[in-house]
């Protein structure tokens, strides 16, 4: 996440934004299964490939948008079956917060 003090691009991050963005990637527990669960825990989040709308947004980008890559592909993109594509809409934040927790609470 660029917004981060740590991650590699947060000069260029700063350069070009005053705030963070909407767009997160997460890694629940117990991989292709936890993920799977936690998208279906979900009960304000809506489950879509086409992220970055006004409504809070998931998808399973290794099942969905990069299905087409192999196995080997996918982890050197760094991308396993446990990751989680989130795109933060205009709910309310404390909704989606207890939404997202409850999820992984179920994982």
């Amino acid at each position: 996440y660029p917004h981060r003090k740590d991650h590699p691009h947060y000069a260029v991050h700063k350069r070009q934004m005053t705030s963070g963005g909407t767009m997160i990637a997460l890694s629940v527990k117990n991989g292709q299964e936890g993920a799977f669960k936690f998208l279906n825990s979900l009960e304000l989040v809506d489950i879509c490939n086409n992220l970055g709308d006004t409504k809070s947004l998931a998808c399973h980008p290794s099942t969905t948008t990069h299905r087409a890559l192999t196995d080997a592909e996918q982890a050197a993109m760094g991308l396993d079956r446990s990751w989680i594509r989130f795109s933060v809409g205009l709910e309310d934040a404390d909704d989606l917060e207890a939404d997202v927790l409850r999820a992984l609470n179920s994982v």
